[in-house]
C-alpha cells in the first residue's frame, strides 16, 4: 500500500508543478482574460449611472496612457528590428532558397491582407456602430492623390522627420471672383463667386512608418553584406533591438490595468451595446472565415500549384506542430515539430528545412496579417474614418510589411495594429474591444502561420533541392544565426 501512496504523492506533486510552471508562463494571459472580464463588470456598472464624458474620460485615463507607452517605442522597435533582421535574414546569401522563400513570405502576407480586405466588405463588421451623424468632408480626397502620398511616404526625404512627420496632400477651399459681364451689377449675386479647391503638398504629424520601414531595409541589407566589417554596426542595432522589446514586455504587464479601463470607458460611454457586441460578433466571424479561407483554400492551393500532388496528407503530417502553436499561440515554440514534420517525416532536405522554417518564424505570418488588416479597418469604421479605396491599400501595404518585421512580445498583432493606426491618424481607443477576444484570434491565426510555414518549407524543397541551390558551409552558419534569433527574441 506504501508504494501506491507514494506514488499518487509523486502523481499530485506532477501535477502540481506543471500547473505552477503553466500558470507562470500564462500569468499576463490569464491577468488578461481577468482584466476583460472586469472591464466589462466595470463598465456596465457605471454606464447603469449614465456619467458625464469627463467621467468617461477620466476613467479610459490608466488606457489611455498605456496605449501611448506602447506607441511611444514604435518607432525604435521598428528601426532596430528591420535593421536587425534583414541583416541577419538577407536572401541573397543563401542563392536560390533564400529568394524564392523571401518572395513566398512576401506574396503571402499580402494574401492574407487581400482576403481581410475582402471578406471585410462582405460581411461589413462594424457598419451598425458607424456614425449616422459623420457628413462627408468638403474636400474630398482622391484616389490618385493618396496614392501619390503612398509613393512620396515610401521614400522620404529626411528620414529623422519621417519619425515623427509624413507627407500628405493638402487641400485649401478658396473663394474666386467670376470674371464677367452682369445683368444687374448692384445686386450681389451668390453666383459671383466660385468655390474652388487647391490642392498641395504638405506635411501632417505622425510617424511614417512605411518610409522608416523600407529605409532600415536598404541600410540592413547593405549592412549584411559586410560581415566582419560591419559587425558592430550589427551587434549594435542586434542589443538595441532586444533592449527595445525587454521595454515592451515591461509595458505589457501593464496591459490588464490598460484593458480594464480601455474596457470600462469604451462600454460605460457607448449609447448602445447590443449593436457593439454584435460588430464584435461579426468581427470574430469575419477573421474566422478569413482564417479558414486562408488554411483549408489558399494554403492547399498554393501546395498543389507549385508541388502537384494532393497537400491534405501532406498538411495532416504537421497536425502535432499545429495544435503547438493553437495551444502557444507562439509559432517559434511549434518551430521544433515543424522541423521534425519536414525533415523526418516528408524527407525535406535538411539544409533548406532549417534554414527555411526559422525564417517562416521570424516574417512569414499572413494570419496575422489578414488579423491585422481587417482590425484596422473594423476600427477605422466604427471611429468614422472615410475608408477610400485607397485608404485600403495604404492599410494592406502597411500590413504586409510590418507583418514581415512585427516585434516578438505577446500579443504583437495588437501592438502592429497600434502602428499601423498611427500611421494612418486613425483613435487607436477602440482598440480595446478587440481585447475581449484576442486570445481565441491570437490561437487561429498562429495555427494558420504554422500551416504557412509548411507549405513554404515544401515550395522551397521543390524549386532548391539541388546541391547548387544552396552553399551548404553559409546555409549551417546563418541557420546557426536565425535560430539563435528567433529562439532568443521568442522565449
Amino acid at each position: 500500500m506504501n508504494w501506491k501512496k507514494e506514488k499518487t504523492i509523486k502523481m499530485e506533486k506532477s501535477f502540481c508543478s506543471k500547473f505552477h510552471r503553466v500558470m507562470r508562463d500564462q500569468i499576463l494571459f490569464v491577468l488578461t482574460i481577468l482584466a476583460v472580464v472586469i472591464g466589462f463588470v466595470v463598465g456596465f456598472g457605471i454606464r447603469e449611472i449614465e456619467p458625464s464624458s469627463d467621467v468617461v474620460d477620466w476613467l479610459g485615463m490608466p488606457g489611455d496612457l498605456f496605449l501611448r507607452l506602447l506607441k511611444m517605442m514604435i518607432v525604435p522597435l521598428v528601426v532596430t528590428s528591420v535593421i536587425h533582421s534583414t541583416a541577419s535574414l538577407d536572401p541573397k546569401s543563401n542563392g536560390r532558397v533564400g529568394m524564392i522563400s523571401f518572395t513566398y513570405i512576401i506574396l503571402t502576407n499580402m494574401m492574407g491582407c487581400a482576403v481581410g480586405i475582402s471578406l471585410f466588405y462582405i460581411i461589413k463588421p462594424g457598419q451598425m456602430l458607424k456614425d449616422k451623424n459623420d457628413e462627408p468632408s468638403l474636400k474630398k480626397i482622391q484616389s490618385q492623390d493618396i496614392f501619390a502620398d503612398l509613393l512620396r511616404n515610401a521614400i522620404p526625404d529626411n528620414i529623422v522627420e519621417a519619425a515623427f512627420r509624413k507627407t500628405q496632400t493638402k487641400y485649401e477651399t478658396e473663394i474666386v471672383r467670376n470674371v464677367g459681364n452682369f445683368t444687374n451689377a448692384s445686386v450681389p449675386d451668390v453666383n459671383q463667386w466660385t468655390r474652388t479647391i487647391v490642392k498641395s503638398v504638405g506635411k501632417s504629424d505622425g510617424p511614417n512608418i512605411l518610409g522608416l520601414i523600407l529605409a532600415c531595409m536598404f541600410i540592413g541589407i547593405a549592412a549584411g553584406k559586410f560581415r566582419e566589417k560591419g559587425r558592430v554596426f550589427l551587434d549594435f542595432f542586434a542589443v538595441s533591438a532586444e533592449i527595445v522589446l525587454q521595454v515592451f514586455r515591461w509595458f505589457l504587464w501593464l496591459a490588464p490595468v490598460g484593458v480594464v479601463s480601455l474596457t470600462a470607458a469604451s462600454i460605460a460611454g457607448t449609447r448602445d451595446a447590443s449593436n457593439t457586441f454584435l460588430s464584435l460578433g461579426y468581427f470574430v466571424l469575419t477573421v474566422a472565415l478569413g482564417i479558414f479561407v486562408n488554411q483549408f483554400i489558399c494554403h492547399p492551393l498554393l501546395y498543389f500549384i507549385f508541388i502537384r500532388k494532393n497537400p491534405c496528407n501532406y498538411i495532416l503530417s504537421f497536425k502535432k506542430a499545429w495544435l503547438v502553436g493553437f495551444a502557444s499561440g507562439s509559432s517559434a515554440l511549434a518551430m521544433p515539430d515543424l522541423l521534425h514534420a519536414c525533415e523526418i517525416v516528408n524527407k525535406i532536405d535538411r539544409r533548406i528545412a532549417r534554414f527555411v522554417i526559422p525564417l517562416c518564424c521570424t516574417m512569414n505570418a499572413d494570419g496575422s496579417a489578414l488579423f491585422i488588416t481587417t482590425a484596422a479597418m473594423f476600427i477605422a469604421n466604427i471611429t468614422g474614418y472615410a475608408l477610400t479605396f485607397g485608404n485600403v491599400i495604404i492599410i494592406g501595404v502597411l500590413t504586409a510589411l510590418s507583418t514581415s518585421a512585427m516585434p516578438a512580445v505577446p500579443s504583437a498583432s495588437i501592438v502592429t495594429l497600434v502602428m499601423v493606426l498611427t500611421a494612418i491618424n486613425v483613435p487607436v481607443h477602440a482598440v480595446s474591444l478587440l481585447f475581449a477576444v484576442e486570445w481565441f484570434m491570437d490561437r487561429i491565426r498562429t495555427g494558420c502561420n504554422v500551416e504557412s510555414h509548411s507549405v513554404c518549407a515544401a515550395i522551397s524543397n521543390k524549386y532548391c533541392s539541388r546541391p547548387s541551390a544552396m552553399t551548404e558551409g553559409n546555409v549551417e552558419d546563418d541557420t546557426d544565426e536565425v535560430l539563435t534569433l528567433v529562439v532568443s527574441s521568442k522565449a
